[in-house]
This record gives C-alpha cells, sequence and structure tokens, in this order.
C-alpha cells in the first residue's frame, strides 16, 4: 500500500510493536499527513481503517480477499514495473458509487481526498502512469480495489513498425530486404486485436515522451494490473478516529433510545476526562509554585551569604584606616593579616590520654602512640641542654 500511495507517502516509516494510534496522529501534523491506513488482524477477518486527520471520521472495512503485489507480478507474463511511474501520483477511478446513503457519501468524499486532485485543462499526460480503479457491487455490498499501469500505445500501426519505432532495432539477420520483414504474416497477435477498439482509442490533445504517440494522433489506452488487489466490504463508521460515535454498522442498527444513551455516557466520559485534566494542571501549577518558592529562599540565602563576607571586607578596611589614624603609618600587610588570622582549632587528634567508661568509673589509659624522646625525658624530670 505504500508503493501505491507514492510518492505522498512515509515509504520509510518504521513501525513498532509498542506504538499505538496516537502516536502516528501526534507525528501526523509535523509531516502534514492527511489521512492515515491502518490494517488490523483478528482471529478471524482482516480488517482496513481509513483514517481522517486529524478529526476523523474512521472507516473501517472488512477485507474479504486480497492478492499481494508480488503474487500478481508472478502471473504476468510482462510485468510492467517502470519504476518512474512511482515518481507521480496516481489516478483515482470510481464507478458505481451513487446511493444515496450517508455512507456513499463519506467513502466517496474519503477516497477522493487521499489522492491529489487533477486539473484537467492544464494537467501533463506523461505524469499519468498509474490508476487506482475502485468498483462497487450492490448485489454484495462490496469494493474492488484494484491498482493498474496505463500504457498508450499508437492505433494503426503493425507490429513490425512499432518495433522500428523503439529505440531497440529488432534481428531482421533472417530476412533478405526489409520489405519481406513488413510484409510477413503473423504481424499482429489475437490479443492485441482484441484490446484495441473504439472503447479504449482516443485522441491526445498532447505530444507523449512514448515513441508513436504525437499530437492528435490516435492511441490507444491499455491498462495493466500491477497489485495489490483488494475485495474489501464496508463494516462501519465512526466520528473522531476510532473512538467516536458509531455512525453505520452493517450488522447492528439502534435505535432512538439506544443512541441517547450512548451519547450520555459519551457526555459524562468526556466530563470526568475533563475534570481529570483540569485537576492535573492544578497540580502541576502547584508544583511550579513551590519549586519558585524554593528557588527563591536559596536565592536569598546566597544573597545573605554575600553580604556578610562584603561587610568583612568592610571591617578589614577600617583596621587598616584605624592603624594609619592611630599610628601615622599605614600598616604592614603581613601584620594584620597574622592579627586577623584565626587559631586552629583542636579537634583531638593529639591527645595523649584517652578516657574509657569501665563499670560505672572513668580510668585513664595511655595513648598507644609512641612518645618522642624529648617528651619521654621530660615525663622523668630530667633536663635535657642543648
Amino acid at each position: 500500500m505504500r508503493r501505491l500511495m507514492e510518492p505522498f507517502t512515509a515509504s520509510r516509516l518504521k513501525v513498532r510493536k509498542n506504538n499505538v494510534i496516537k502516536d502516528f496522529v501526534s507525528a501526523a501534523g509535523v509531516f502534514s499527513v492527511s489521512h492515515l491506513v491502518a490494517f488490523t488482524q483478528s482471529e478471524t477477518t482482516l480488517y482496513m481503517k481509513l483514517i481522517r486527520i486529524p478529526r476523523g471520521p474512521t472507516l473501517t472495512f472488512r477485507i474479504c480477499s486480497y492478492s499481494l503485489t508480488r503474487d500478481i507480478i508472478a502471473s504476468l507474463k510482462t510485468p510492467h514495473m517502470e519504476p518512474k511511474q512511482f515518481l507521480y501520483h496516481p489516478l483515482v477511478v470510481m464507478n458505481n458509487f451513487s446511493g444515496k446513503g450517508m455512507e456513499f457519501k463519506l467513502m466517496t468524499s474519503m477516497f477522493q481526498n487521499m489522492f491529489p486532485s487533477i486539473n484537467v485543462e492544464k494537467v501533463d499526460l506523461n505524469h499519468l502512469r498509474r490508476c487506482v480503479v475502485l468498483n462497487y457491487n450492490a448485489e454484495d455490498q462490496t469494493i474492488e480495489f484494484t491498482h493498474c499501469n496505463i500504457q498508450v500505445s499508437p492505433v494503426g500501426l503493425s507490429k513490425p513498425v512499432k518495433k522500428l519505432i523503439k529505440a531497440k532495432v529488432p534481428d531482421m539477420s533472417s530476412y533478405a530486404d526489409i520489405a519481406e520483414y513488413m510484409t510477413r504474416d503473423g504481424n499482429l497477435s489475437e490479443s492485441e486485436g482484441e484490446m484495441d477498439g473504439p472503447a479504449n482509442e482516443v485522441t491526445l490533445p498532447q505530444k507523449l515522451t512514448s515513441r508513436g504517440n504525437v499530437e492528435a494522433g490516435k492511441s490507444a489506452i491499455r491498462m495493466h494490473e500491477i497489485g495489490p488487489r483488494l475485495v474489501m466490504k464496508l463494516h462501519k463508521i465512526e466520528e473522531g478516529i476510532c473512538d467516536g460515535e458509531i455512525l453505520f454498522h452493517d450488522l447492528f442498527n439502534k435505535t432512538d433510545e439506544e443512541i441517547l444513551k450512548l451519547k450520555k455516557e459519551k457526555e459524562e466520559r468526556q466530563q470526568l476526562k475533563e475534570e481529570r485534566r483540569k485537576r492535573q494542571e492544578e497540580n502541576v501549577r502547584l508544583k511550579d509554585a513551590r519549586k519558585r518558592r524554593s528557588e527563591k529562599s536559596s536565592s536569598n540565602t546566597k544573597s545573605v551569604k554575600r553580604d556578610e563576607s562584603h561587610t568583612a571586607l568592610d571591617t578589614s578596611d577600617d583596621d587598616d584606616d584605624y592603624f594609619e589614624k592611630e599610628v601615622g603609618v599605614k600598616p604592614d600587610p603581613d601584620i594584620l593579616k597574622k592579627a586577623r588570622k584565626r587559631p586552629a582549632v583542636s579537634h583531638g587528634n593529639n591527645r595523649r590520654f584517652k578516657k574509657f567508661k569501665q563499670g560505672g568509673s572513668v580510668e585513664k589509659k595511655e595513648s598507644k602512640t609512641p612518645a618522642t624522646p624529648f617528651k619521654k625525658h621530660l615525663r622523668k624530670g630530667k633536663n635535657i641542654r642543648h
């Protein structure tokens, strides 16, 4: 499906198991995404959801059958998978979407708005390389979704002439003259003869890049399926993104009383959700206020400390002025620095005795630190002369 939506799609988007639809909806606005296609699988059925971003609605289709692109290409004898055809968006061809119900209008607008619109008068025919065909079957209410390649071939030319006008020249080694090659039998296959006719022949208003298709010339339009192919049925339509009121359901039809009851329950849930949101906002506001108050108190504490340091510096300046006024000479900076130096605080590391409490009495125990010879002689009462 991503290849089908080229080039206006997130072809490199990586989906993880823990991702939910809200993750993609929140990122859709940044990348200007208008629609979201999601596939889900239950135990019995496969579903496809078309979501209009950002406000819905959501269309859910039950997939009856499908064929992958690789399966369709493998079944073709000549696949038409040109790389350049995915540089331009496909056309949308819708058939039998003319019902009167609301679901037909929503389906039509959803499928049309999924792809860019074109201006018929200004469109370049060289950019029309693919088309998406949607056919509604009223009998079983299914939609056939097919993806095809568009090929334009000139009409009125024989098969040898078509080969000659191509870039690759055919092998004519088995012919004596080119006239023999042009007049041989079997120049047109039965399949090509059946494909061309008044139904698919048009007069080109522009010149195409392919050989043989000139302006005002007659050419045949041929379509080749390149996949994927889906056969699906509309299951339900919801308001919003997968969580709104059900507008249509193919299996259940609710009465007016049931619809009113569901609306009331939805309003109650919405009101409860709004109250929780307001409560959360109030808690966040109070938390921010507490944080600002704590930051303000810490800044005040820092300012008080800064003022104390400035006061200490002012006091030292006053001491210098007082010394100069009384003595008449400026003081030596080293003298005042030594005078202002705070005495060292003893933490008890040089104590010679430690007190231990044993059995309710206090004993003095000599420290294990060995005494120096000078202190040892002092304890014995000896005089040491130097």
